[in-house]
């Protein structure tokens, strides 16, 4: 019965949080209010919210209501748990550009991490191919919902993203290929000749005798053409200068760069080209393109004006996801600034702003309800919804 219950509120389509705290991160905090949602989109925000009849109510009475949280940088269901080897799916390490690969094709849907994730919060995420390769495919932008297919995860309308690396992995992984790359100039050197191959690709097919169909190819010029979001695993800031050199000669938009733990030495640059970053509040040390790290990284990049994700790369950590953004108050930032960390500004890193990263009116309804201010060292998630679906 209690089970039937909890279904029957999960499936409502009109929703009431009453006598709640709401923090929109969007615009300052409502004490004593409602938010209300209908058929998975908020309808109205505010203290004077009218409840309409039939509206399953939940007292929001002590509670604190916020954005659904999103994680840009993600391997659960391509690396599900428990973890082996049979089940490390994440990285097609066979050639240095993999473009044609999906993350979405490797995912396990019944990995036991995302519902802990979602009972942490976290709303949507970016699952991402590993980091062996230069280009490593695809990316997918995934809502956690209880679901039984793939389809019934896909965030509808989310742009396409690719994974890309460079530095110590790409030459780590091909450290034994005669072809490399085993060094930071072959790694440029083979994206740029993966880039002007695409170009030339392109050309062969508009011909009288056109090339068959290379799904590598055809994605690279996709990139070429700006129809996906370019985000790449860079930690040195000698690193994310060279990957702009490449870039700016093929006049490639850099969305971001992940881990990026030297952004901090390069962020006016970064800042310039339109990036953004996407970094941990203080892992550092476990190789040596780590080592110079600051937990003042993001402070720096966010002060300047830069768009900052905090991410988890962790089936672990992004269980506590609030927990670890808290730590940036630490190091400069305020409670709205560090909130922007995990909501809305990983929604603009991956274009879907419009739709997710704060409560407004016709946004989805996507919300984690606190027992405490989200950044508490004791808050815990109580409740989440996604689509407006508890």
């Amino acid at each position: 019965m209690i089970s039937w219950f909890l279904s029957m509120q999960a499936m409502a389509s009109t929703v009431a949080i009453v006598n709640t705290t709401i923090i929109p991160v969007s615009s300052p905090v409502q004490e004593q209010s409602t938010i209300l949602f209908e058929d998975g989109l908020i309808v109205a925000v505010g203290q004077d919210v009218k409840v309409p009849d039939g509206a399953t109510i939940f007292d929001g009475t002590d509670q604190y209501v916020m954005p659904g949280l999103i994680d840009v940088h993600s391997h659960m269901g391509v690396y599900p748990w428990p973890s082996a080897r049979a089940h490390g799916d994440g990285n097609e390490a066979t050639d240095p550009v993999t473009a044609r690969v999906r993350a979405e094709d490797s995912f396990k849907v019944e990995d036991p991490a995302l519902s802990r994730a979602r009972a942490g919060g976290i709303t949507t995420i970016q699952v991402l191919p590993g980091s062996a390769n230069l280009i490593g495919g695809e990316t997918v932008t995934l809502k956690l919902r209880p679901a039984r297919t793939l389809e019934g995860l896909k965030f509808e309308g989310a742009p396409r993203g690719i994974k890309m690396a460079c530095g110590e992995n790409p030459k780590r992984v091909y450290s034994g290929d005669e072809n490399g790359p085993q060094t930071r100039m072959g790694n440029l050197a083979y994206m740029r000749q993966v880039f002007q191959s695409a170009q030339d690709y392109e050309e062969r097919r508009a011909g009288k005798n056109p090339p068959p169909m290379d799904h590598n190819q055809e994605t690279i010029l996709d990139v070429l053409n700006g129809e996906v979001r370019v985000h790449i695993h860079c930690y040195r800031h000698d690193d994310i200068e060279g990957i702009y050199r490449v870039m700016d000669a093929f006049d490639i938009q850099v969305a971001s760069f992940q881990h990026a733990l030297e952004a901090y030495k390069v962020r006016d640059i970064i800042i310039e080209h339109g990036t953004s970053i996407a970094t941990w509040p203080d892992w550092w040390g476990f190789k040596m393109e780590a080592y110079d790290a600051t937990p003042y990284n993001a402070t720096l990049f966010k002060q300047a004006g830069g768009v900052v994700a905090l991410h988890s790369d962790s089936a672990n950590t992004i269980q506590r996801m609030y927990t670890e953004a808290a730590k940036q108050q630490r190091y400069g930032l305020t409670e709205e600034q560090v909130l922007e960390m995990i909501t809305l500004d990983p929604a603009k890193q991956l274009g879907i702003e419009e739709k997710v990263g704060t409560l407004e009116v016709g946004k989805h309804a996507d919300i984690a309800m606190f027992n405490k201010r989200p950044l508490d060292a004791y808050t815990l998630v109580v409740k989440t919804w996604i689509d407006g679906e508890l």
